[in-house]
């Protein structure tokens, strides 16, 4: 976690496909999730988000990147750490319907970190 002058930061990093990229949102925001994606889940692992990009995007999509991006600690605590199979596998589970509120609380741009083919 760092500090800035006005509020602490908590980083966050997102594993995600060719498809989902945030270079059409000036790399501020994330775009709306597909019906069949109910939640949006970035990870506070960046172990995790590179397994999940390198291992299962470049499989499923030829390509595989990892996001690194700040929120606003007293925000994400709206969501609490899930932990979704292992000790390292944890992820914040966005409701699709809150993406926008939870966008609106990212500080500063995502960015792009990894990237694998």
């Amino acid at each position: 976690m760092s500090v800035s002058s006005r509020q602490a930061t908590t980083a966050l990093w997102r594993p995600t496909g060719p498809k989902e990229l945030v270079r059409e949102l000036d790399w501020r925001a994330w775009p709306p999730r597909l019906p069949e994606q109910p939640i949006f889940y970035p990870v506070p692992n960046e172990d995790y988000a590179v397994r999940v990009a390198r291992d299962w995007n470049v499989k499923h999509d030829g390509a595989g990147f990892v996001t690194r991006f700040e929120g606003e600690s007293d925000s994400l605590r709206r969501y609490p750490v899930q932990q979704a199979g292992g000790q390292t596998i944890l992820e914040l589970w966005v409701p699709a319907e809150e993406l926008d509120w939870f966008n609106a609380h990212i500080v500063g741009k995502i960015q792009l970190v990894h990237e694998f083919h």
